[in-house]
C-alpha cells in the first residue's frame, strides 16, 4: 500500500515508502523518538542495534555503505547501554543509539582505512575526540563507512573497497567523499553518522542521498584523531534524516546545548545569484520552489554579493579567485601529509587520487602562505554579509547525481567549496526531487558560530515541508 501527502509549501505528490514490522519501524525512527522510547524502556538499545545490523546484513552487499561493521562490539555496547538504563543512569539523547563513522575517523582497536590500500589493515591505538564524546554519551558505534580514498573525491566511487551506491537509484553516485555515511543514513542502516568536509564532503552526499548534513564552524568539533585532507579546511560534521537529529549529534560532539526546534522570528534571507548560474534545469526548478516556500513563511529575500567571487558567474570554478585560495591551501597541506606515503608506496594509491595529491608539490611555500593570509581575510570580510541578512540560501549542488560510470564534473561542488573557505556553518537539507526521483538539496548558511540559529531556520523550513519524510524504496 502506498500513501501520499502534499507539502504545506506546494510540493508535488510523491509516494512515501514505509516499511512494516517492529525492526523496520525502529529503523526509521528519529533519534529524538528512539531516545524517548529508550528512556521509557519501551524499546531497548539491543533491539535498535540488532535492527540496524539486520538491515546492514541485508542491504550493505548492494549499497557498499560500510567498510567495517563492528557487530560484536556494537552488541556489547548496546548491552552495556541497556544495563545503565536499568540502573536509572541515562547519559543523554544518544544513549543506546546506533551511530556510524566515516572510515577516516580513528576508532581504537577497530581498523580505520581512509578507504585506501595503504591503510587497509591500520588499527589505531586511540579513539578520536569525536568517538570519545560519543562513547561518553552512551552511543553505540555500529561501523565504519565507505568514502573516496583519503577523502579526496566528491563522488563516493573512488574507494579501494569499491563504489558506494545511492539508495535512491543503484548505479548512481552518492556524492563524496562521505558517501558511505550518507547512504547508511538514507537507507536506515544507522540512526545518524559522521562525515568530514573539506570542500563538499558532508553536504554534497547529504544532498544526493536526500538527508541532512552539517559543516560546522571551525573549531567547534575536534578533528583530533581524524586522518587529514587539509587541516586548515577540514571539519567533522553530523549527517541525519532530520534537522533536529542533526542538532542532537552536533550538540553532543561539540559540547553545546541542543538547538531550538524552529525559528520563531522573521528570518532575512540572502540570495547570492552567482550560485544560481548555470544550474541544471531540474535543480533550478526545485530550488526555485523552495525559495517560494521561504517567501510563504514570510521571510524576505534579497540579492547579495559574497567576497572573493566573480559575480558575473561566467568563468569556470578554477577561474574564481576564491577557488584558487582553496586549491593552494588544500594542495600544499595534502602533499605535506602524503609525500612520505607517495615516496614509499605510490602503487597503492588509486591513480586518480595520487594525481590529485601530487599536484600540491607545485605549490611553493610563499604561495601557500599567501593563500593562508587570503583565507583569513576572506573569513573576516564575509562576516559583514550578516549585517543585512540572517542566512544565505543556495542550491547545494548545481547538478543532480550522475551515473557511477560517468566522471562527475567539478561543477558539482561549485556551491559548497566557497562556504568551506568562508568558514561559515552550512547545512544541506532536502528540498525536493528531480522528475526521475533523485533528491535535490538546499544549502543554508549562517553566521560564524551561529549553529543554533541555523538549525532553527532549517528546522522551520523542514517542518513546513515533507521532503525529509521520504524514504528510498529498498524492497
Amino acid at each position: 500500500m502506498t500513501t501520499t501527502r502534499r507539502s504545506l509549501l506546494g510540493m508535488s505528490s510523491l509516494a512515501f515508502l514505509p516499511e512494516y514490522g517492529r525492526a523496520a519501524d525502529t529503523a526509521w525512527m528519529s533519534i529524538e523518538e528512539a531516545s524517548r522510547l529508550l528512556r521509557k524502556k519501551s524499546i531497548s538499545p539491543v533491539e535498535l542495534t540488532r535492527g540496524c545490523l539486520g538491515r546492514i546484513e541485508r542491504l550493505n552487499s548492494v549499497l557498499n555503505a560500510y567498510i567495517t561493521v563492528t557487530k560484536e562490539r556494537a552488541v556489547a555496547q548496546a548491552n552495556a547501554a541497556e544495563r545503565e538504563l536499568r540502573r536509572g543512569n541515562w547519559l543523554g539523547p544518544l544513549h543506546g543509539i546506533p551511530i556510524a563513522l566515516k572510515d577516516n575517523i580513528d576508532t581504537a582497536g577497530v581498523r580505520t582505512t581512509a578507504a585506501s590500500a595503504i591503510y587497509a589493515d591500520r588499527i589505531p591505538a586511540e579513539d578520536s575526540d569525536v568517538v570519545r564524546r560519543l562513547l561518553a554519551a552512551g552511543a553505540v558505534i555500529i561501523g565504519k563507512t565507505n568514502l573516496d580514498e583519503f577523502a579526496f573525491g566528491h563522488s563516493g566511487r573512488l574507494s579501494h573497497f569499491g563504489a558506494v551506491q545511492n539508495p535512491w537509484r543503484l548505479g548512481t553516485i552518492t556524492g563524496g567523499s562521505s558517501g558511505g555515511s550518507a547512504a547508511a543514513v538514507a537507507a536506515g542502516l544507522c540512526f545518524g553518522a559522521f562525515g568530514t568536509d573539506t570542500s563538499s564532503s558532508v553536504r554534497l552526499p547529504a544532498a544526493y542521498c536526500g538527508i541532512v548534513g552539517l559543516r560546522p564552524s571551525p573549531g567547534l568539533i575536534s578533528t583530533r584523531g581524524v586522518i587529514p585532507t587539509a587541516p586548515s579546511l577540514d571539519e567533522v560534521g553530523p549527517m541525519c534524516r532530520s534537522v533536529r537529529d542533526c542538532s542532537i549529534l552536533f550538540s553532543v560532539v561539540a559540547g553545546v546545548a541542543p538547538s531550538p526546534v524552529n525559528q520563531k522570528k522573521l528570518v532575512r534571507v540572502g540570495v547570492p545569484r552567482t550560485f544560481y548560474d548555470r544550474l541544471n534545469p531540474e535543480v533550478e526548478k526545485t530550488v526555485g520552489n523552495a525559495l517560494d516556500g521561504l517567501r510563504r513563511l514570510g521571510w524576505p529575500l534579497r540579492d547579495i554579493d559574497l567576497p572573493g567571487l566573480n559575480m558575473a558567474g561566467a568563468e569556470a570554478m578554477a577561474g574564481i579567485p576564491l577557488s584558487g585560495i582553496w586549491a593552494s591551501v588544500v594542495g600544499a597541506e595534502a602533499i605535506s601529509f602524503h609525500q612520505p606515503l607517495l615516496d614509499k608506496t605510490p602503487q597503492l594509491y588509486r591513480p586518480e587520487i595520487s594525481a590529485r595529491i601530487a599536484g600540491g608539490a607545485k605549490i611553493g611555500r610563499d604561495a601557500y602562505e599567501h593563500a593562508r593570509q587570503q583565507l583569513a581575510q576572506l573569513r573576516q570580510a564575509v562576516d559583514a554579509v550578516f549585517v543585512s541578512v540572517d542566512i544565505v540560501v543556495t542550491p547545494t549542488s548545481p547538478v543532480p547525481a550522475c551515473a557511477i560510470d560517468t566522471e562527475p564534473s567539478l561543477d558539482a561542488m561549485r556551491n559548497t567549496m566557497p562556504l568551506s573557505v568562508y568558514g561559515l556553518p552550512t547545512i544541506s537539507i532536502p528540498c525536493g526531487f528531480t522528475s526521475d526521483g533523485m533528491p535535490v538539496g538546499l544549502q543554508i548558511t549562517g553566521p560564524r558560530r551561529g549553529e543554533a540559529f541555523l538549525f532553527g531556520a532549517a528546522a522551520t523550513y523542514e517542518q513546513a515541508t515533507e521532503w525529509h519524510r521520504h524514504r528510498p524504496n529498498l524492497g
